[in-house]
């Protein structure tokens, strides 16, 4: 995955837990904190893994492509 696709994902996360804390001033019974807790307590620290390997791979994928020239 490119820079601007990690990049893009890591945005898009920011943006949709912005919203979430947006949705969560109006929405505050125990379906809110269970959904919280279910979904999106995780997704932060887990796209951060994602992009992390996603460096890995591509940084393994262009020692291949030069070592195959």
């Amino acid at each position: 995955m490119s820079l601007s696709g990690r990049h893009h994902l890591t945005v898009l996360t920011k943006d949709l837990l912005r919203h979430w804390e947006e949705t969560r001033q109006v929405w505050q019974d125990r379906k809110a904190e269970d959904f919280e807790r279910n979904y999106l307590k995780e997704l932060e620290p887990s796209v951060r893994r994602a992009v992390d390997a996603m460096e890995k791979f591509e940084a393994i994928f262009a020692k291949m492509r030069r070592d195959c020239e």
